[in-house]
């Protein structure tokens, strides 16, 4: 395996458990590889001892630890209804759909996203009611989480990991 795999990033997986970016000559942790694939930055996984491809293991374990943390994507029954297509004659058609299925997802929320920033740069006064929105979205939570406090009704989650911001 070449340092750079068919144009790829390569990050190596070293026995201690590090991860380690040959591009940029450092050590990087789960949320460093989460930024790569936000940024949409081609790389691959390499396991320094057996110099296998290790990159699925490493995404999903990316999304188990965006799974712990905030509003999980998938249910309890999803989970297992997906576990049910292992060892199933359907796995190969359902691995195909959720590719698909998960890309189509993927390229409208692009374009939804590139339409809403046009939109903004265009129209100012759009963004100045996108503000507003935005604050009275913020101030309504405020209140809301206030109420279930002075209520009783709110039970503080665990403390959660703090992760560093994305814009490093």
């Amino acid at each position: 395996m070449t340092e750079n795999a068919a144009g790829k990033r390569v990050i190596k997986k070293y026995p201690n458990r590090r991860l380690y970016d040959t591009n940029e000559s450092k050590y990087v942790t789960l949320n460093d590889v989460r930024k790569l694939v936000l940024e949409e930055t081609p790389f691959c996984v390499i396991d320094k001892k057996t110099g296998e491809d290790i990159t699925r293991n490493i995404l999903l374990q990316i999304i188990i630890e965006q799974e712990e943390t905030g509003d999980p994507i998938f249910s309890t029954d999803v989970l297992q209804q997906l576990i049910g297509f292992y060892g199933n004659s359907a796995r190969s058609f359902a691995g195909d759909f959720m590719q698909s299925s998960v890309g189509m997802l993927y390229e409208q929320q692009k374009r939804m996203q590139e339409q809403f920033t046009s939109a903004m740069q265009t129209n100012p006064i759009s963004s100045m009611f996108a503000d507003t929105a935005k604050r009275n979205v913020e101030m309504w939570q405020r209140m809301q989480e206030n109420f279930m406090k002075s209520s009783g009704l709110f039970k503080p989650a665990s403390p959660a990991r703090e992760e560093p911001p994305l814009d490093d």
